[in-house]
């Protein structure tokens, strides 16, 4: 079976924990995620989410284990990878576009100043920063432009594995839903490889292609690979009469109020495979058709839903 682009390969993290013991946040964590693949990660708090994204990102190192991403290892910072927190992270002196150009300037040092302001304002002018705003500081923008402002920045550099840690989590409902269109439409047009932590059920089915569900910490694990059945390009408005949509939140809705404590490792366990969920109910009408009962169809979806 070919790599993926991104390996996680038995990731493991701990820390002292003040009484000189050590806390296992997460422990022999491996995944793969393929090029040009859309994947988020739901959790609880303390299971270790922003934890792997830093070791992702290269801002924190691993107590075991190895991050391989297009055949090499994972080892400090790279503009190969890109990242988008919450706070905006902005330089406060520098107006929207200079911030842009700024990283621009980094990944193409042989470009001309023209070339680099021209991809900045493209990039700009894609997610909504245009008519002046560009040219305003970030005190002076709403947070969701702040936002705006550090998506087409991290979009513009064009790394290889784009890490977003809850890049809307700040943002009132209404603009949330604005700037997640945006970056549904600019990531259509490039297909970089994105990879993000969001504590919302909702967004990540609309954005992804696959959620990752991680069990509670300490020895958190990622325990399921949920595959979303419903096909781009999906629309808010639209994906939630999908007859996949209700039937996909439902299981994650589940598993993050019961099952993800009761699938929680214990020191000394040995790591269980990841189990591949598949949910896909627009079968339903043509097993009915043939005759069968329709509870004894959804029964049976339901056990072919794992490990399909």
């Amino acid at each position: 079976m070919p790599k993926a682009f991104l390996n996680v390969e038995n990731l493991t993290q701990r820390y002292p924990d003040g009484g000189g013991a050590m806390l296992t946040v997460f422990e022999n964590v491996s995944f793969g995620i393929d090029e040009g693949e859309f994947v988020c990660i739901l959790g609880h708090s303390g299971c270790g989410k922003s934890t792997i994204m830093n070791i992702l990102a290269g801002l924190d190192e691993p107590t075991s284990g190895a991050v391989i991403m297009d055949g090499r290892a994972v080892s400090g910072p790279s503009l190969d990878r890109g990242v988008v927190f919450q706070n905006y992270s902005l330089l406060p002196w520098l107006s929207a576009l200079k911030n842009v150009t700024f990283a621009v300037q980094a990944r193409h040092k042989d470009w001309t100043a023209e070339q680099v302001r021209a991809h900045a304002l493209k990039h700009l002018d894609q997610v909504g920063i245009r008519d002046g705003a560009e040219h305003r500081k970030p005190a002076q923008l709403s947070g969701g432009m702040r936002q705006r402002v550090s998506i087409a920045r991290a979009f513009a550099n064009e790394p290889k594995l784009l890490l977003l840690d809850e890049p809307f989590g700040a943002l009132d409902a209404l603009t949330r839903g604005t700037i997640q269109d945006e970056l549904i439409k600019v990531w259509s047009g490039t297909k970089q490889t994105v990879f993000m932590i969001t504590h919302d059920i909702d967004e990540a089915i609309l954005l992804a292609d696959r959620i990752l569900l991680m069990s509670n910490g300490p020895y958190a694990r990622v325990a399921e690979s949920v595959q979303i059945t419903i096909p781009r390009p999906r629309r808010r408005d639209e994906i939630v009469d999908h007859p996949n949509y209700y039937a996909i939140r439902n299981h994650l809705v589940h598993f993050l109020a019961s099952r993800s404590a009761a699938v929680a490792g214990k020191p000394g366990e040995p790591t269980p495979p990841i189990e591949t969920v598949r949910i896909d109910r627009t079968t339903e009408p043509a097993v009915a058709a043939a005759g069968a009962d329709l509870d004894d169809a959804k029964a049976a979806e339901r056990l072919r839903a794992v490990n399909d």
